[in-house]
């Protein structure tokens, strides 16, 4: 065995390393997605796959007591299967955080046992990453052991659905003028005017004849942003008018839910395209708040140069891997994705380190404000993650799916679930008190994390970011750091 294989923690390969809360046997795992998710639990050492839709373990061993052969997912990025071509499909014109995971079929609930026949029942399982239609039909009724985990807290919907998102934002936004102060209340100008149609149909109608020749984009509430609808001109759509009138005709379905709001009219531009940059956002708990923030990340450009003079032109206007694949003059091989890491040194080379900085605090404050607005609505459980996508959209004046897209993509969220799994910690080797492991930060904890004076982000001319514990876009020597980490948390538990 080499000097690397016998570093605690990750690269154990002795089972009775990897117990932790969970005793001395394997961490049994089930996964309702067939993507890079997959791929990183089943090549994680100290993990098995429980009977399920998508497992692949043998009709005749199903149930049994795998053998612990695993090939260590810190060296493994990017090898366990093709990416595919399709990509995200987040929409980049309002801050929203998005689900990672992509539903399939879902799984009926059984209860946790061991059969006639000595196997593992379909509900024995430690960790379930599971799809949100699963989640509906079975929490509520489901009883979860001390030391399982499971995707998604109950109401998730309360921030991934845009009109939720936008109430609790206005809610909050209230509360702290209220009680701090107009200029407090100014931090939450992340998000432009919005309102949700029908129930604010009028109030919409009011501020679109103020504002004649304004551009206004329109999104399904509960669904991927494909297509929407931008106008301004004078006088209100009346493709949208009759769908919003109080229904006279109760036999008729309910309209659909939808937001409008004023369309970014100046982007900040490369190149002169628009772009959104994604970033990977982990909740822990709720009560209190505790937040991680990824380093690595990506920014999305449009293939088409930015103009209004074609609203209605999606190469132009959507960031959307999956929108712009389909342009005639879209290259495969150069894709339209930048690491956050290379977006950072080029905006700190352009406008310089100070306001790459403010842009990123920025992000910062996106996140811990939008978190906030839901934290006294979310039901917090114990046994729950969440791991949220947010697309930002900057303006200009900040200067004056876990599907892969590619390999580069593939090892970004290799990595990323890989360092979640790390966070999660089933298997007890850290201490708890980390504010980095793998590519993650602490970036909250019922307070906001202050760094450490030893962990700089040094982009383009060597200055250092300010005092947060947030560095996203910075260094990701993430393997380095895991090794570190182990080695001396295994010292602290043993001193």
């Amino acid at each position: 065995m080499s000097k690397v294989a016998r570093i605690p923690g990750y690269q154990s390969k002795n089972p009775k390393q990897n117990r932790g809360i969970i005793g001395d046997r394997e961490i049994r795992f089930k996964c309702s997605l067939q993507n890079v998710i997959l791929d990183v639990l089943r090549g994680r050492p100290g993990w098995t796959e429980v009977p399920g839709p998508n497992s692949q373990v043998p009709a005749a061993q199903q149930g049994t007591r795998p053998s612990n052969q695993q090939t260590s997912g810190l060296t493994q990025t990017g090898n366990q299967s093709r990416p595919s071509n399709t990509g995200s499909s987040q929409s980049s014109n309002i801050i929203v955080p998005s689900r990672f995971s992509r539903p399939i079929q879902p799984v009926a609930p059984q209860a946790t046992q061991v059969n006639a026949q000595g196997r593992l029942g379909d509900g024995d399982w430690d960790f379930y990453w599971c799809d949100r239609e699963w989640l509906h039909q079975n929490y509520d009724t489901m009883f979860l052991h001390e030391h399982q985990k499971i995707l998604h807290f109950r109401n998730h919907y309360e921030l991934t659905r845009k009109n939720l998102m936008v109430k609790n934002l206005k809610r909050l936004r209230k509360q702290t003028e209220r009680e701090q102060g107009k200029t407090e209340a100014q931090s939450f100008d992340f998000y432009p005017t919005t309102y949700e149609l029908p129930s604010e149909y009028h109030i919409f109608v009011e501020e679109f004849k103020k504002n004649l020749g304004i551009i206004w984009i329109m999104k399904p509430a509960a669904k991927e942003n494909i297509n929407h609808y931008q106008t301004r001109q004078k006088d209100v759509p009346e493709t949208y008018v009759g769908e919003y009138q109080p229904l006279s005709d109760q036999t008729r379905d309910v309209p659909e839910t939808y937001v409008v709001q004023r369309y970014i009219e100046n982007p900040l531009l490369i190149g002169g395209r628009k772009f959104d940059v994604r970033v990977y956002v982990l909740v822990c708990s709720y009560n209190p708040l505790k937040v991680w923030l990824y380093r690595g990340g990506f920014a999305r450009f449009s293939n088409t140069r930015f103009s209004l003079d074609s609203i209605e032109d999606t190469y132009v206007h959507l960031t959307n891997v999956a929108v712009q694949k389909n342009a005639p003059d879209y290259d495969p091989e150069k894709g339209c994705k930048w690491s956050t890491q290379q977006l950072r040194k080029y905006l700190a080379a352009k406008h310089g380190v100070d306001k790459v900085q403010k842009m990123f605090k920025a992000i910062d404050n996106i996140i811990i404000k939008s978190l906030q607005s839901v934290q006294k609505i979310i039901i917090n459980d114990k046994h729950c993650f969440e791991m949220y996508g947010y697309d930002v959209v900057n303006r200009n004046q900040c200067f004056s799916s876990l599907t892969a897209s590619g390999k580069e993509d593939y090892d970004l969220k290799f990595g990323l679930i890989s360092d979640l799994l790390n966070v999660l910690d089933l298997e007890n080797r850290l201490t708890g008190k980390e504010k980095r492991i793998g590519g993650w930060d602490l970036l909250w904890d019922d307070g906001p994390i202050v760094a450490d004076d030893n962990m700089d982000c040094t982009p383009a001319n060597g200055s250092a970011v300010s005092t947060p514990n947030s560095y996203l876009g910075c260094f990701n020597d993430r393997k380095k750091q895991l090794r570190e980490i182990y080695l001396t948390a295994q010292s602290v538990k043993k001193s």
